[in-house]
């Protein structure tokens, strides 16, 4: 699946000396990726698509604490 390929890119990413710029964008781009796995997670209640999304989540959470401070 190429939604699964965009997470595990997502994922390996390299998070240090990014722009404010780029800390929204990647925030919007892990929002999109967790709502997109989450519809396929409905229809199969497969766990590791639960685990990728709860990855995905504390690396979202991250870049956000970081551009509220």
């Amino acid at each position: 699946m190429d939604l699964l390929n965009r997470a595990a890119d997502f994922e390996n990413r390299k998070w240090s000396g990014m722009t404010t710029s780029d800390r929204i964008n990647a925030s919007r781009e892990a929002k999109e990726l967790i709502l997109s796995i989450n519809e396929i997670y409905k229809k199969t209640k497969d766990e590791a698509l639960m685990d990728l999304m709860k990855r995905l989540t504390v690396i979202k959470r991250k870049i956000e604490k970081r551009l509220n401070k």
